[in-house]
C-alpha cells in the first residue's frame, strides 16, 4: 500500500511532474469513434462531464443529443429524437470515462470521427471528436439542418482526407505542436490560432499527395483555415493522452480531470483515477455577446478544461496577451491570473515556456492539497452555451471552479 504521507506525496508529485512534460503524444489518424474509443456502442452517446442522467441534463446538453440521434439516423426528427433519449435504450456516459473528451455539451456518437491520439511512451490513446468551428454548432446545443449537415460533411468527405494524411506521414507530435503555439501567441484552449495554422502547414502537403477530387481538398483546406479552434480538439485530445497517462501512476494529488456537464463540476486525480469528485456548475461573471445576459448562460460545461490540468489555457494566459480581446481583461490582467496558478501547482512545465516572461514554463501540476490549503482554486478559459436550444455560443471568459470538488477529493487522500 503507498503512503499518503506529505513527503511520499511531495516525491510522487515531482515524479509525476517529470512524466507529465516528458509526455508525447502522437496524432495517429481519425477514426469513427465506434471502432476507436472503448466501450462504444451502436447505442452509446458520451457526453461532456461527470456522469448525469437525462431528464436533468441542461437544455443545451439535451438539444445536442437530440441532434446527434438525428445524425446518427436513429431518430428521423428532433422530437422523435427526444422520445428516444428519454426510453432508456441509449446508454449515456462521460467522454472522460471512456478516454475521450469532447468540448462543451461534448458529445460523441458512434458514427462520429474522433482523432486517435497515443501517448508515445506508454502507448496509452486518447480520442476527441473534430471542431465543428464557432457560433451554432452541436457542442453549444444547436441542431439544425445546417449544423447537422456540417457535421455529415465532416463525416463523409473532411474525415477520410484528414485519416488518409495522417496515415501517409509520420505521426505528428502534438507537443511539440503546443510548445510552438505558445512560443507564437496561443494558450492552446480558447486561443489556438498559431496551432492550427502549424497544423495547417504540416498536414497541407500530405492532403494533396493523398488524392481526392480538387474541389474536396479545397473545400477540405478552407475549413481549416477558416476555423481559428481548429486545433482545440487536438489540444485536448494531447492532455487527454498526458492526464490518462498520470493515472495509470496511481499515486501523488495532481488533477487529472476537470470536466463540466451543465449541472455539476466534476474532477479526477491522479491517485484516484476514474473517480469522480463533484460541485455545483455555477454560471461565472463572463463576457456575453451583445444581446445576451447571465440568465441566458449555461453554467459550466465542457471536457476542455483538460488542458489547464497540464497546464494550458487559463495557466498560460501569460502566453497569449491577444486573448484578452476575447476573454475580457488587460493583458495584465492575463499575466496576473496565469502567475497565480503557481501557487497550486508542483513546479513549471520544462518544454512549454513564456517567451514575455522570460521564457519560464507554464504553471503545471495541480496539487489538490495546494489548493485546498490556499483556498485558490483553478481559473479555466470557457465558451458559453445559451440555455435556450439552438442558440449556439452567447459568450465566453475566464472563471474559477468550485473549490468544493477539489476540498472533497483532497480529503480523499487519505481513504
Amino acid at each position: 500500500m503507498m503512503s499518503n504521507a506529505p513527503a511520499d506525496l511531495d516525491r510522487e508529485n515531482r515524479e509525476l511532474l517529470e512524466t507529465l512534460c516528458a509526455a508525447r503524444p502522437k496524432l495517429l489518424g481519425v477514426k469513427p469513434a465506434r471502432e476507436v474509443v472503448p466501450g462504444m456502442t451502436a447505442k452509446t452517446l458520451l457526453h461532456a462531464g461527470p456522469p448525469i442522467a437525462w431528464p436533468v441534463m441542461t437544455p443545451a446538453m439535451q438539444a445536442a443529443i437530440c441532434g446527434a440521434l438525428v445524425y446518427e439516423e436513429m431518430a428521423p426528427d428532433l422530437e422523435t429524437a427526444a422520445e428516444l433519449a428519454g426510453s432508456g435504450e441509449i446508454a449515456f456516459a462521460p467522454a472522460h470515462d471512456h478516454q475521450a473528451a469532447g468540448a462543451m455539451a461534448g458529445i460523441v456518437s458512434p458514427s462520429m470521427p474522433v482523432f486517435v491520439a497515443e501517448e508515445a511512451a506508454s502507448g496509452i490513446r486518447a480520442f476527441a471528436t473534430i471542431n465543428e468551428g464557432l457560433g451554432k454548432t452541436l457542442r453549444f446545443g444547436a441542431n439544425g439542418p445546417e449544423v447537422l449537415k456540417r457535421l455529415a460533411w465532416i463525416r463523409d468527405e473532411l474525415a477520410p482526407l484528414l485519416d488518409a494524411a495522417l496515415t501517409a506521414e509520420e505521426p505528428l507530435d502534438l507537443s511539440a505542436m503546443v510548445a510552438e503555439a505558445l512560443r507564437r501567441g496561443d494558450e492552446c484552449h480558447n486561443r489556438n490560432k498559431a496551432a492550427t495554422a502549424q497544423f495547417l502547414r504540416q498536414i497541407a502537403a500530405a492532403l494533396v499527395m493523398a488524392g481526392g477530387p480538387r474541389e474536396k481538398l479545397v473545400e477540405a483546406i478552407r475549413f481549416i483555415a477558416g476555423n481559428d479552434h481548429f486545433f482545440l480538439n487536438l489540444s485536448m485530445a494531447h492532455a487527454k493522452a498526458v492526464t490518462l497517462t498520470l493515472e495509470r501512476e496511481a499515486k501523488g494529488s495532481l488533477v487529472t480531470t476537470m470536466a463540466g456537464n451543465g449541472r455539476e463540476v466534476g474532477l479526477r486525480s491522479s491517485r484516484t483515477g476514474g473517480r469522480w469528485f463533484t460541485a455545483p456548475a455555477e454560471v461565472a461573471d463572463l463576457r456575453l455577446f451583445e444581446g445576451h445576459s447571465k440568465e441566458d448562460a449555461t453554467p459550466t460545461m465542457g471536457d476542455s478544461y483538460v488542458t489547464e490540468a497540464i497546464g494550458l489555457g487559463g495557466f498560460a494566459l501569460a502566453a497569449a496577451p491577444a486573448i484578452a480581446e476575447f476573454v475580457g481583461g488587460t493583458v495584465a490582467d492575463l499575466v496576473a491570473r496565469s502567475e497565480r496558478m503557481r501557487e497550486i501547482t508542483v513546479g513549471e512545465h520544462s518544454r512549454f515556456l513564456i517567451p514575455a516572461l522570460g521564457f519560464r514554463g507554464v504553471p503545471s501540476g495541480i496539487d489538490l492539497r495546494r489548493v485546498a490549503e490556499s483556498g485558490v482554486a483553478p481559473i479555466v478559459n470557457t465558451g458559453v452555451a445559451s440555455r435556450r436550444p439552438g442558440i449556439g455560443q452567447i459568450g465566453a471568459g475566464v472563471q474559477s471552479l468550485p473549490l468544493a470538488a477539489f476540498e472533497a477529493a483532497a480529503a480523499a487522500l487519505a481513504d
